[in-house]
């Protein structure tokens, strides 16, 4: 043991009553009975032992000791008279001989209490990051994280996938999200990009005659902050498969991720193989998104036809979504506060109304639907007690918002969502290309490398918005883990696919020179996929926000406040990587 420790804060039982020992740790805290009696906790990483000063000679030692420095006790190990069957080492005390201070805490007051750090504002949290990681329930997700990645690890190698680093310093592609630049000293004007991915690199590898790749790949986003997206940089599961197709990469992800989830997750079930399949478009239709929490079984239903002629205006020409909730008895209050959670979340506002106990449709916009009200408890199947959701609008808006209906009603009703366990899915069947909202002309709908169902010959004579692509994302419950693709590994698919958004054959030259060069000397098909591992420890641990999971998190605004994080740079470094700064004109 190190520092001339014999054994660690939780290791000391009953057998070792009578021994001497040498502990090591921080001073939680003390209870002081009296001059000469005081109960002290150690604490290390493992665990907390109690040490009863019991002279006023070593009470006067402690005097001046702050909580949260580090101390080295030698005593001798005794049975507790009053034994805590909540702690490991419950049911012994000891009794030191010697107290040593490490290490000094030079402050009296703590900017949080420790163990009650995650209680304490985030930005002081973050700050005070070493503080904060010294509280056990935060301590615990980071060692569960490193579980993690270590079973994550053993189980993609006992499938013969070969892990292998690839460059942090590359150059700038598009990914989709922005770059983090680092301007080149030696090559002035010129940049390296951080990877958003590694796509290009394990793509390149296949062509290179490696059969089955992966790594815990860091990846850099110059992108903002969510719960379950953590800005500047996050980690994936990445992985690539040779003369492979679809099913291969759902036949590994269907073994690897169940049994990592089963055997640490707050949950002890998962999904078995095969996971339940869904078209984008059916996700859409029937679940309002293409991340659908499986664990919830209420679905979206068109009443387009249904609603019109009520007189309400929302509903008149418009798309009209429905989600039908049986059994719900909540208040209005409650209802009130899911319709205006949906409008917050997703920026439309919804509709409901109720079938009461005789009968009859009440509440929200039920006058409407009083003529129609026969055809409607009929054609939505209503019994009484039943509440219906309703959005309405463009199809796309209606939609996205019958989404965020299903899911609050699910979380909020009685019988209708299953919290104990991780339901996957696998969403399918991307559309190829869609129409930008902002730029109004075909783009790629999800990731530029992939191959197009139907190969040239849909690039060549389907209209391009009805080509599906071999696209596929991993959801649970109501997740996105990763999107993953079979690779459009063909030369001339890859020009055709990417002339129908504007780039030719130059461009994509330009862009991409050394994957389709490589692509040019036989390139074998291959396909691959990449879980977010900060993502995934996430559902594991049962946590809201994926900064609980991650040892040293930038905040909202991607910064790191306890190192200082982007700060500013003296002009000597400025110099040597010819960047020159300009101030903005205020005026």
């Amino acid at each position: 043991m190190t520092q001339g420790r014999t054994h660690n804060c939780n290791e000391l039982t009953i057998a070792n009553v009578g021994e001497k020992v040498t502990l090591v740790g921080w001073y939680d805290n003390m209870r002081k009975v009296s001059k000469n009696l005081g109960f002290l906790i150690l604490r290390d990483f493992y665990g907390i032992t109690q040490a009863v000063i019991e002279t006023e000679e070593m009470m006067d030692k402690l005097s001046g000791v702050n909580n949260e420095s580090t101390l080295s006790i030698t005593g001798v190990v005794r049975e507790r008279s009053n034994k805590n069957p909540d702690i490991a080492t419950g049911d012994i005390e000891v009794v030191p001989e010697s107290i040593e201070v490490l290490g000094k805490c030079i402050y009296n007051e703590l900017p949080f209490e420790v163990a009650r750090s995650r209680e304490a504002d985030e930005a002081v949290r973050l700050k005070y990051r070493y503080l904060d990681l010294r509280n056990p329930a935060v301590r615990d997700n980071i060692v569960l994280r490193s579980r993690i990645v270590a079973e994550l690890r053993q189980r993609m190698t006992a499938h013969d996938f070969l892990e292998i680093t690839t460059p942090i310093l590359t150059c700038s592609s598009p990914e989709g999200a922005r770059d983090y630049l680092v301007p080149s000293r030696n090559h002035p004007g010129k940049f390296y990009a951080l990877p958003q991915a590694p796509q290009q690199f394990k793509q390149i590898l296949m062509t290179s005659g490696f059969d089955r790749y992966f790594q815990i790949a860091p990846c850099f986003r110059d992108e903002d902050a969510r719960a379950d997206r953590s800005p500047g940089e996050f980690y994936q599961l990445d992985m690539e498969m040779a003369f492979a197709d679809q099913e291969d990469v759902f036949d590994v992800i269907e073994d690897v991720l169940p049994p990592v989830f089963a055997k640490y997750g707050k949950y002890d079930t998962a999904s078995s193989a095969p996971f339940k399949r869904i078209s984008y478009k059916d996700a859409m239709e029937t679940y309002g998104t293409d991340k659908p929490d499986l664990r919830i079984d209420l679905m979206v239903t068109d009443v387009s036809d249904l609603m019109q002629g009520t007189g309400f205006g929302p509903f008149e020409g418009q798309t009209v979504k429905a989600v039908v909730v049986s059994g719900f008895n909540a208040s209005r209050k409650v209802i009130d506060g899911i319709m205006a959670d949906t409008e917050t979340i997703s920026g439309f506002k919804p509709f409901w109304f109720r079938l009461d106990e005789n009968g009859e449709i009440v509440g929200g916009v039920a006058k409407f639907l009083q003529d129609k009200k026969q055809e409607v408890i009929e054609k939505l199947g209503l019994d009484k007690g039943c509440l219906v959701g309703l959005s309405a609008g463009a199809k796309k808006d209606a939609i996205k918002c019958a989404g965020v209906l299903r899911k609050l009603l699910g979380e909020a009703s009685e019988g209708h969502m299953k919290k104990d366990c991780y339901e996957f899915c696998w969403i399918v069947d991307f559309p190829m290309y869609e129409i930008g909202e902002e730029s109004g002309e075909l783009e790629f709908c999800h990731n530029p490398f992939s191959m197009p169902q139907g190969g040239m010959k849909a690039l060549e004579n389907n209209d391009p918005l009805s080509i599906l692509a071999y696209q596929y994302d991993l959801v649970c419950n109501g997740v996105e883990l990763s999107s993953g693709a079979v690779r459009n590994h063909d030369p001339e698919i890859m020009v055709k696919a990417f002339s129908l958004v504007g780039l030719g054959e130059e461009d994509v030259k330009a862009k991409f020179p050394a994957m389709y060069n490589a692509f040019c000397y036989g390139a074998p098909p291959h396909a691959g996929i990449a879980p977010g591992v900060d993502r995934m420890v996430m559902l594991i641990a049962g946590e809201e926000s994926i900064r609980e999971i991650i040892p040293f998190p930038m905040n909202k605004m991607a910064m790191d406040v306890m190192m200082g994080a982007p700060s500013t740079v003296d002009k000597k470094q400025l110099d040597d990587v010819h960047i020159a700064i300009i101030e903005e004109d205020k005026e």
